[in-house]
């Protein structure tokens, strides 16, 4: 799937770590989200900041958890799991010696962690020892890309809860990437998700900054914590006028297909997110046609993404277990679509394409 952004499988993952499934469409909220920023530093970071404390709460909303934003790095300090069951560091991370134990103490007590971009920068100094070395395995930082970019990530682990929902290889959002001293392919600890796809190189647009070559981890998890950290998080920008280039959280694949719950999705019209993909009827018989209808939780409403090779996708109906299907392999426009039994040719598979 040539998803537009790794963002919905990460809340995926968000919801996995707490409760080891995901959510239905508007859900009570179960679990509670305690976000970490600084907004100083760089306006790159600074309107990414802004994004996620803009979106988080509406993502929350969607997917079972509250979301809360502060700049208090000292609520770390005697931070509790029974508090917060997931924290986020938002291109910062913990200042002081008492925000960095209460941290690590956190983890260690069964907390869960989401980190974005510069949370794993570090100088020349070797940063925090504990959290550079053993918890993220990166090291020092070691260099990093210019300007900001989308690259094509190759999927490490599908069957990882974080790439469910994505395919073998899929684009990413705009951003800055950073590499690292310690190669994380040879830390039993780690599990890396996804990586920059060959396909990708050059990466960058200033020569004296750009990556021919090589492997680069951009996600990647812990197997001693509930954690997982994300390369992106740097908005492109026009640092003259200060204005967003790039957004890290919109795009047709996150905000078109939804994920319910078991693997299903709904898909939304990009006009109007609160209609769906929705079999007239809620019929179960083969040549039932499809329709724009408001989003309810039908299981006519929801599909699940089968992969049928060469990046293209069958897309299963929850309720009748029928494929969404181009009637007769027509080319024609107006052709109206309808489920039919599956069967796997190719007017039952279609390719998702960033635009």
């Amino acid at each position: 799937m040539a998803a537009r952004k790794l963002l919905p499988a990460l809340l995926a993952l968000l919801l996995c770590l707490v409760s080891g499934s995901t959510a239905a469409a508007q859900p009570a909220a179960t679990f509670n989200v305690l976000a970490f920023y600084s907004g100083t530093w760089d306006p790159a970071h600074i309107d990414f900041v802004k994004e996620a404390n803009q979106r988080f709460p509406q993502f929350g909303a969607q997917n079972g958890f509250t979301y809360t934003a502060t700049s208090n790095w000292d609520q770390l300090n005697n931070l509790s799991a029974a508090q917060y069951q997931v924290v986020m560091f938002l291109d910062d991370s913990p200042h002081t010696d008492a925000q960095r134990t209460g941290f690590q103490r956190y983890m260690n007590n069964g907390g869960a962690f989401f980190g974005f971009h510069v949370t794993a920068y570090n100088d020349a100094s070797g940063g925090w020892a504990w959290f550079n070395n053993t918890f993220l395995g990166t090291g020092r930082f070691k260099s990093n890309t210019w300007g900001p970019t989308a690259v094509t990530l190759k999927a490490e682990n599908r069957s990882h809860p974080a790439l469910v929902n994505t395919g073998a290889t899929f684009r990413s959002s705009v951003s800055e990437w950073y590499s690292w001293q310690n190669d994380l392919r040879n830390n039993a600890d780690i599990q890396i998700l996804a990586s920059i796809d060959s396909s990708s190189f050059p990466v960058g647009t200033d020569a004296n900054q750009t990556w021919y070559s090589g492997y680069y981890p951009i996600v990647w998890t812990n197997k001693n914590y509930k954690m997982i950290y994300a390369n992106f998080g740097h908005n492109a920008m026009n640092y003259e006028t200060n204005t967003r280039l790039s957004s890290t959280f919109d795009g047709p694949a996150q905000n078109q297909f939804q994920p319910t719950s078991d693997g299903f999705t709904r898909v939304n019209n990009r006009n109007d997110a609160t209609k769906s993909i929705d079999v007239t009827n809620v019929s179960s018989a083969d040549n039932a046609g499809l329709q724009l209808w408001t989003y309810g939780g039908g299981a006519n409403q929801q599909w699940k993404a089968v992969s049928a090779g060469d990046g293209y996708f069958h897309f299963v109906s929850r309720l009748s277990n029928k494929c969404l299907t181009v009637p007769n392999g027509s080319t024609a426009d107006s052709t109206q679509l309808v489920q039919l039994t599956c069967s796997g040719n190719s007017a039952q598979s279609f390719r998702l394409t960033g635009m």
